[in-house]
């Protein structure tokens, strides 16, 4: 029987434990004389069954592991622990205070109306020029008929007067008033909705 290198590393470790047939035993041992490849690869696996097979060649020196530990940690990266982290965290507390503080400021807030029952301006002009008084709630066109106290009024612009909280006279600044164009958009709305519920009968 003539066997290649391939058939002799398939059937090496049968070999080494004598479980070949007398046959291909007899043929792998021709092979392995003759071939130095096939006779390295038969003394690399009988050196490796024979290390596993000893016991003590796996046997761990006494403080091993306490010197692995050592080495690993030296080379691990350091933690960034300590007085960094803390004061990153605070200087991003820090932040989201000033952020909450600004965001509630008056700047990006609604100031209070002067009166309970009133609805603040709509669609007005930035540079028209408006008549207040202090003891008013209601912003006014000059000459409106309603303005109580003239010996106290008072004109400025229209922006600055709701950011005192004045609204707009439902009279002289009909146009402008909050309540009057909510009360036009919804009768725009029902005239919308009628007109439609026409159209599909």
């Amino acid at each position: 029987m003539v066997v290649n290198c391939e058939h002799v590393w398939r059937e090496i470790t049968d070999y080494l434990e004598g479980e070949v047939d007398p046959v291909l035993g007899t043929a792998m041992e021709e092979h392995i004389r003759e071939c130095k490849r096939c006779s390295a690869v038969l003394q690399g696996t009988r050196n490796v069954v024979e290390l596993f097979g000893d016991e003590r060649a796996l046997e761990i020196p006494l403080g091993f592991s306490q010197r692995l530990h050592r080495r690993l940690e030296a080379q691990m990266p350091q933690r960034r622990g300590g007085a960094f982290g803390w004061m990153v965290a605070f200087a991003a507390a820090g932040l989201l205070i000033a952020g909450l503080a600004i965001g509630r400021s008056s700047a990006f807030s609604q100031p209070p109306m002067r009166s309970e029952h009133a609805a603040p301006a709509v669609r007005l002009p930035s540079d028209l020029m408006v008549v207040v008084y202090d003891d008013g709630k209601t912003f006014h066109r000059p000459g409106c008929d309603v303005i109580h106290d003239k010996a106290h009024a008072r004109m400025i612009p229209a922006s600055e007067a709701m950011r005192q909280g004045f609204v707009p006279c439902v009279r002289c600044m009909k146009e402008y008033s909050g309540a009057r164009a909510n009360l036009r958009d919804l009768i725009d709305q029902d005239r919308y909705e009628i007109a439609e519920a026409l159209e599909r009968r």
